[in-house]
């Protein structure tokens, strides 16, 4: 690809240094995507800055106009410190005319809602497990016929926040415990869904108008697991030591049949386009121990560190790192709703 100028957006605390010298890996950790983005562009010959995005849009507006970046990679995941303004970042650029990678505003807001995506998957043919939502604020009162065990997360929060192995309840009273905690430790509304004991899946989706699939990925708990039952919890995810200590890791998924491969790709495919995702997104299944295949969640702008799922899936297809930059930026470049001036 030829040479572009590309302003890469993320939060004001994650703007990589130019190498990692000094650095702990925990530090590491914290700004690894922006790093690794950051550093493949460079190296496939593009011209590059970062901006970090703190709670105005002034030095954003300002570096469009003067420097006229082809196009603006897109890695903030939320904006003055609310996870869900991330879309308004977005409808900014938009209205800027600026050409952007990843997902756009509307299915950035579908797919962040988790509650309005499972109505949209279930009303499109997607399987989704039951579920139910609690509000902040209102009285917790449990309907009758619950079937335990069942999972409790916030609609709105991702990377697992709020989720541990105590997420999973067995009683009315713990699960009214855990909806008062995601209430109060998120601050968002309480999704409560039926657990779905199995195997955990994961499908890299990446395009426009025309979507294809990466391989399917697995996640592996190890030894994690609690009365064989296992989920990705914020420290199976990001937590190094813990993740070294109980084996957890990820593979590409073994043992699925043509059949049930086809399955899960199509279903990943209808489940982006009931949310209107483009760029690229992460579609989340649990393959139930019964085999019945359920859409946990559609995670639109996924990490994009070299050596996780993503990154790692598309590299089993062949688009390696920075063919994997390059394809998220001709996508980004020929989205059809930004006029090009």
């Amino acid at each position: 690809m030829k040479s572009q100028r590309i302003l890469v957006l993320m939060h004001e605390t994650l703007v990589p240094p130019d190498n990692l010298l000094g650095f702990s890996p925990q530090q590491i950790d914290e700004f690894r995507t922006e790093y690794d983005v950051v550093q493949q562009l460079k190296a496939s010959g593009h011209q590059v800055r970062c901006l970090g995005l703190g709670d105005n849009l002034d030095e954003l507006s300002a570096i469009l106009k003067e420097w006229r970046p082809h196009v603006a990679f897109n890695l903030a995941e939320e904006f003055q410190g609310c996870v869900s303004y991330d879309q308004h970042v977005v409808s900014f650029l938009e209205l800027m005319k600026q050409p952007y990678t990843g997902c756009n505003p509307r299915g950035l807001m579908l797919s962040r809602d988790k509650a309005l995506s499972k109505r949209l998957l279930v009303s499109n043919g997607v399987a989704t497990p039951e579920f139910l939502l609690f509000k902040k604020g209102r009285k917790i009162v449990l309907p009758s016929g619950l079937r335990f065990p069942l999972f409790v997360k916030s609609v709105s929060d991702d990377a697992s926040f709020g989720i541990a192995q105590a997420s999973i309840v067995y009683n009315p009273s713990k699960l009214k415990q855990r909806i008062g905690f995601i209430h109060e430790q998120t601050g968002s509304d309480a999704l409560v869904e039926e657990f779905i004991v199995g195997r955990e899946l994961y499908v890299g989706v990446i395009g426009n108008q025309r979507l294809m699939t990466y391989p399917i990925w697995e996640m592996n708990f190890g030894s994690s697991r609690h009365d064989g039952k296992a989920i990705a919890t914020r420290k199976a995810k990001w937590d190094r030591g813990y993740r070294t200590k109980h084996g957890i890791g990820s593979h590409p998924a073994r043992g699925l049949s043509d059949t049930l491969s086809k399955e899960i790709r199509r279903m990943a495919l209808q489940g982006c386009r009931a949310l209107s995702l483009t760029g690229y997104a992460r579609m989340d299944f649990r393959l139930s121990d019964e085999g019945k295949l359920y859409m946990l969640e559609a995670n639109a702008n996924p990490c994009l560190t070299a050596h996780e799922d993503f990154a790692r899936s598309a590299a089993k297809a062949g688009d390696d790192f920075a063919t994997l930059l390059e394809r998220i930026i001709r996508l980004g470049n020929s989205y059809r709703s930004v006029v090009k001036t």
